[in-house]
This record gives structure tokens, C-alpha cells and sequence, in this order.
């Protein structure tokens, strides 16, 4: 039976690039009888399409030519009175904001949306990982009376099932002791293929590994955009602060301001920091293999290998990132393949095993996915 007018949660959709579009796919390929939500709002960094829910998006091949013929300009002002004003008249049950950006500007808006009763669901990092103060803002418009929710599951391993995983432990009442894992996709390809358990095959140098992980897209056009830890940090700020705002008690993990107070070790030689070209220092990487490849063989004689974590300790109250040895039996150096996460919670109901999620921590596909998995949350 089709939800009643009444019944639709009504969809706002910022930034309609490789995720956005694709969520666009996902949400129209519902079942149209059992599809609960309506897409009103679409808007790219330009241009922005505003409907009825009687006249939603209901097509994904006409919907950009729609967008790109709308003659209404992208104000971000403007997109949380319109889904409030919606809701107020009684055309859906509830609204969402999906921010498909990478936007700080987009981030900074989240509370003052969640305020108005909207939701909000995203892949973005940065309202969870920047300054505390936008986090502040979420948690306390969140808790507010008519406050919506706050729905981030995509930024930690895309469409893997680690935030709501977190947040399911915490509500339940169990113990966080240590999450850690390879949360960089990009780092795990390079540290799979450059520290491999034993085998006879020869050993690739650093720079070689870097610059094929480039070629193959798996980095940013800038390799250094990779290297330097930040995209792993902004991770483990986002799990280290759901821990403490969810946790039924005090821990000892420190307030961080952003993500700039991890713990985090740069793999960017210094004499290669701040090189405006990617192709610069790709071409200059190779004068550094030595000091890589001491690493590896100093791992290799203990019967480890290298891999880039990230480490949210609670019980000692560190957050950090960086490169650590591992045994060769040990699953970040059997289980892992290609650019694929794995995220391991040790908690007082999952020990002395942990509890293991792993699997491809991006694309688009997988992204979109873990988006519409928050959507469904609303229903």
C-alpha cells in the first residue's frame, strides 16, 4: 500500500556529483508502492531545483536536465526554511538534508537545520571532525525539543557498518575499550602491496607503490593529500567524539578541537612538504626509498609487517595515527586486499575477540548505500 501523503519523508539533496547522483538511482529504484520518500530539493554548487512533493523527482535519467535548466541559484540560507515550511503545511511526515559536499560552509549550517526539525544524513566529514564548536552545535540542536537527527554513517568506511555500529554498542550500554583499524583505502593499497607478508617475490620500492596507487586513482591527484594522515585523522575524531557524547559514562579520551589534535604521523619526507605539484613530488619520491625500506626490513626481521592505523584508546585516553607493525598471522595483514578498510572494536561484551568490520571503504556505490541505510533509519 502507498504511505499516505502524511506519511512521506521529503528529501533535500546537496551536491549531486558521483555520490549524490547515485543516490538519486538508489532512492528512485525503491519500489514506487513502498518508496517512503519524496525528493524536493536538489542543488549543486550553482544551481538549485525546488518541486512539490505532488510533483517529486520521480525519474533518475530527466532529473539533471531539470536541474540544469532551473533558473533558481544555489542559497544555502534558503534550503532548511523551505523543507521546514513543507513539513509545516502538512505535505510530509518529516524532512532530511542529504550534503553530498565536502563543504565546510555546507557543515557549518547542520545545527541550525537540526534546530528547525530537520535531519540530517551525509558523507561529509567536516562538521564531524572540524571545530567543536559546529559538533556542539549538532549535539545540542539534536537534543533540543523537535530537534532532528544527526546521520553520518558514510563518513568512517563509506557504506561499512561502523558508525552505526558504535552507536548501537554505546546505547546498549557497552564498553568501548579500543577501536582500531586501516581506515584509509589509499593507505591500506599502498601498505598491502609495499610491506606484503613473506613471500619470495621481490619488494617494491615505496615510490613505485605510491606512484601506480596514483595511477589507478586510489589517491588524491596530490599523493601528499594521502600521506600526511589527515583523512584518517578526521576519522578517528569523528569516532572518538561519538564515544564520549554517547558512552553512558565519562572517558578519558581527550576534547579534541579538531581533527588537528590527533596524534598523527605525517609519512610526507620534509623535504618534500608543501610542494605545490603532484607530479613534483611524485617524481621526488624515490630519493627517500631507503628510509622506507629500512622500516620494512626492520618489520620483516620480527616477523611483522607496516600498516597505516588509526587508534582510538580509551582506556588510555590516546587517539593516534600512524604507521605500526603487526604480526604476519595478525588479520591487518592477512584479511586485507586492494584498498579495502578494516576496523576492529574491542569492547567488555566483544573481548577478549573483537568484533571485525571489513570490506571496501569507498566508491560511490557503496557511499550512496551507506547515505540511503541512514535515510531508512527515519522511517
Amino acid at each position: 500500500m502507498s504511505p499516505s501523503q502524511s506519511k512521506y519523508i521529503l528529501v533535500g539533496i546537496v551536491g549531486v556529483g558521483l555520490v549524490g547522483g547515485e543516490l538519486v538511482k538508489q532512492i528512485l529504484s525503491i519500489n514506487k508502492a513502498k518508496n517512503p520518500f519524496k525528493i524536493v530539493l536538489l542543488a549543486s554548487s550553482r544551481k538549485a531545483l525546488y518541486t512539490s512533493p505532488e510533483n517529486a523527482i520521480a525519474d533518475s535519467e530527466s532529473w539533471k536536465a531539470k536541474l540544469d535548466s532551473s533558473e533558481e541559484k544555489a542559497e544555502l540560507n534558503k534550503f532548511g526554511g523551505y523543507l521546514a515550511g513543507l513539513v509545516a503545511q502538512g505535505k510530509g511526515r518529516k524532512a532530511v538534508i542529504v550534503d553530498n559536499t565536502s563543504s565546510e560552509d555546507v557543515a557549518r549550517l547542520y545545527p541550525e537545520w537540526i534546530a528547525q526539525g530537520l535531519s540530517v544524513a551525509t558523507p561529509n566529514k567536516k562538521a564531524f571532525s572540524g571545530e567543536k564548536k559546529t559538533w556542539d552545535g549538532i549535539l545540542s540542536a539534536s537534543e533540543s525539543e523537535g530537534g532532528g537527527r544527526w546521520l553520518n554513517e558514510s563518513t568512517v568506511g563509506a557504506g561499512l557498518p561502523v558508525i552505526n555500529t558504535l552507536k548501537e554498542m554505546l546505547g546498549s550500554g557497552d564498553r568501548v575499550k579500543k577501536i582500531e583499524g586501516v581506515f584509509s583505502g589509499t593507505m591500506s593499497y599502498i601498505f598491502n602491496n609495499f610491506s606484503a607478508p613473506s613471500s619470495d617475490a621481490p619488494k617494491p620500492a615505496f615510490s613505485e607503490v605510491v606512484k601506480v596507487a596514483r595511477e589507478k586513482g586510489y589517491t588524491e591527484p596530490h599523493p601528499a593529500d594521502d600521506l600526511n594522515g589527515f583523512d584518517v585523522a578526521r576519522k578517528l575524531t569523528i569516532l572518538a567524539r561519538t564515544v564520549s557524547a554517547l558512552s553512558h559514562s565519562q572517558t578519558k579520551l581527550p576534547e579534541l578541537q579538531s581533527f588537528l589534535d590527533v596524534q598523527t604521523q605525517s609519512l610526507i619526507p620534509a623535504p618534500l612538504e608543501g610542494l605545490a605539484s603532484g607530479d613534483e613530488f611524485v617524481g621526488k619520491l624515490p630519493e627517500f626509498d631507503e628510509q622506507f625500506n629500512k622500516l620494512r626490513e626492520e618489520a620483516a626481521k620480527e616477523g611483522q609487517v607496516l600498516r597505516f592505523v588509526g587508534v582510538v584508546d580509551v582506556e588510555e585516553g590516546v587517539v593516534r595515527a600512524g604507521l605500526e607493525k603487526y604480526p604476519m598471522t595478525h588479520p591487518f595483514a592477512t584479511s586485507l586486499g586492494g584498498s579495502d578498510n578494516i576496523i576492529m572494536f574491542h569492547t567488555e561484551r566483544y573481548s577478549p575477540r573483537p568484533l571485525i568490520v571489513q570490506g571496501a571503504g569507498a566508491g560511490a556505490a557503496v557511499t550512496a548505500m551507506g547515505v540511503l541505510g541512514d535515510l531508512l533509519k527515519l522511517v
